[in-house]
């Protein structure tokens, strides 16, 4: 069976907010594939963590930054930034959440959509 195009524009804007994310060390990586759960409000969460407010804002400008150069695209939304403990990018079919340690435990967004299915992504070298 044949992908169709609007899925793999979304599963390749997955892939470039990941290199987005690694580019600047982001950690503890992890895609939600919400598709199949009903009434979710997005088809991919992307997780990530940062050590700091000034490491939070390189990762989400390092992710606008990739995903401009890639696909010429760029978040409908930005939320976040100006204390950066949670960015928020929301690319309408993909939002990227982007943490700082405490407040991605509690808020725990793996946790409410634990139905979804999860992908960690290994930190590079």
């Amino acid at each position: 069976m044949k992908k169709s195009s609007k899925v793999i524009k979304t599963e390749k804007l997955v892939e470039e907010i990941i290199n987005g994310l690694r580019e600047k060390k982001g950690k503890h990586i992890v895609t939600l594939d919400l598709r199949k759960i009903e009434n979710s409000i997005t088809e991919f969460f992307v997780i990530a963590s940062g050590d700091s407010n000034t490491h939070v804002n390189a990762l989400a400008g390092s992710v606008e930054e990739e995903v401009r150069k890639a696909l010429k695209d760029k978040p409908w939304h930005i939320e976040g930034t100006t204390n950066a403990e949670w960015v928020l990018l929301d690319y309408v079919n993909v939002v990227v959440h982007i943490f700082q340690r405490e407040q991605r435990e509690h808020y725990n967004i793996e946790g409410l959509w634990a139905d979804a299915v999860s992908k960690k992504y290994e930190e590079e070298a």
